[in-house]
């Protein structure tokens, strides 16, 4: 393999159980209970304009009023405040991805601005800078796959010589239609335990649950291809 493509929310920063925790905190209290894993599977790793389309038919069905004009302001003010006290590296990333021999970058449904920001904020950016895509690049998000394939190009990789490390639903569904090799990564702690089963259902070729895991996992795509 030439290129591995990491997903950031969840697999390089313990984002997305702060948002996890944030998000359902706020929706119950305004009248919109959603069960944690149907949410994750629903709205995790979709772009920003997309999670606010599909959150606001959810939640307009829910409530059976239209969403107050202050909504996602009020999100992202919990959201951010937390992710300010919280944010952290998941464990062992970066002594593993310092090991692995491909080629990496990220690729993420975070803004441009802010994806920096998460990586600067826990110290990994140096790992990747300048290869760092975000869906403001592309015209769709995940699970469209135009993200992976425009990383792919600029990495001068094919999509068959590209793996995909990604905890998202949307996110797997993205990597394999890019034509990628996906692993389905649960070492965030907003992971439940049959998340793995979840990923492997929506096309994941191999799940792996911890970062000690990680390079033996890509070196087995290698030994796949030469078999």
């Amino acid at each position: 393999m030439k290129l591995t493509i990491f997903d950031c929310d969840g697999v390089l920063v313990n984002s997305e159980e702060i948002y996890l925790s944030a998000e359902l905190e706020y929706l119950e209290s305004i009248g919109a209970s959603f069960e944690p894993k149907s949410y994750m599977q629903s709205f995790m790793g979709l772009s920003p304009n997309m999670w606010k389309a599909k959150l606001q038919t959810s939640v307009e069905e829910k409530t059976g009023a239209l969403l107050q004009a202050d909504f996602y302001d009020q999100i992202d003010q919990i959201s951010t405040f937390r992710l300010e006290e919280l944010l952290a590296e998941i464990p062992f990333a970066r002594q593993t991805i310092e090991q692995i021999a491909t080629l990496r970058c990220v690729a993420s449904s975070t803004p441009a601005a802010r994806l920096r920001w998460k990586l600067q904020r826990v110290g990994l950016i140096d790992l990747f800078s300048p290869h760092i895509f975000s869906s403001d690049l592309v015209q769709n998000g995940k699970p469209a796959p135009d993200l992976f394939l425009h990383a792919a190009t600029a990495m001068n990789a094919a999509p068959h010589e590209c793996i995909v490390v990604e905890d998202s639903v949307n996110g797997v569904i993205a990597g394999k239609a890019a034509g990628m090799h996906v692993i389905g990564f649960t070492a965030g702690k907003h992971c439940v335990s049959d998340h793995g089963e979840t990923l492997l259902g929506f096309g994941a070729d191999i799940i792996v649950d911890k970062y000690e895991d990680l390079e033996a996992a890509i070196h087995s795509f290698d030994a796949t291809a030469r078999a």
